[in-house]
């Protein structure tokens, strides 16, 4: 398996980035999108980043227009609808295939991990959720209905949180 700290990445502003840059921070990766029903978990998500952000922890969005054209913006857009509507400041990435013949790398070593029920493969939805611990690896699985603030997620965070 790849590293994922090692995994090319491009900001929602074009700039090349990596995991790498989060290295000895936890994780939970998420694929956003602007027009779906499960949207208003940008909230959740932003409340989140918040309360853990100075115990080492940060989301990270992929916007990702795979599932019903629910993301059809451009990154200036998607950025604009992040932050007014839903005050984000947690680090956006550039729009991309979750799953398919073009899956983002990252999502490839991503859609490898299990959830709780113990299925891997393809993301299902938007705003399906990986937890990555400060050294890297994927610790859970988190599907699209599960809201960002349940106690399954918070529970997760909290254990893997450096001391």
């Amino acid at each position: 398996m790849t590293s994922l700290y090692d995994i090319p990445l491009q900001t929602i502003d074009g700039a090349p980035a990596a995991l790498a840059d989060y290295k000895g921070t936890v994780l939970l990766l998420v694929n956003v999108a602007s027009r779906c029903g499960l949207t208003p978990q940008y909230e959740g998500l932003e409340r989140l980043h918040e309360r853990y952000a100075d115990r080492g922890f940060t989301v990270l969005g992929f916007p990702s227009n795979q599932f019903g054209g629910q993301e059809p913006g451009t990154a200036d857009e998607i950025k604009t609808f992040c932050s007014t509507t839903y005050g984000v400041t947690f680090p956006l990435f550039a729009k991309a295939d979750v799953n398919g013949a073009d899956q983002q790398p990252l999502y490839t070593e991503l859609t490898a991990v299990s959830d709780a029920d113990g299925k891997a493969g393809d993301v299902q939805w938007n705003f399906e959720k990986f937890l990555v611990d400060a050294e890297g690896t994927v610790v859970a699985r988190f599907r699209p209905r599960t809201e960002p603030e349940s106690a399954q997620i918070v529970e997760a965070i909290e254990a893997h949180l450096p001391r």
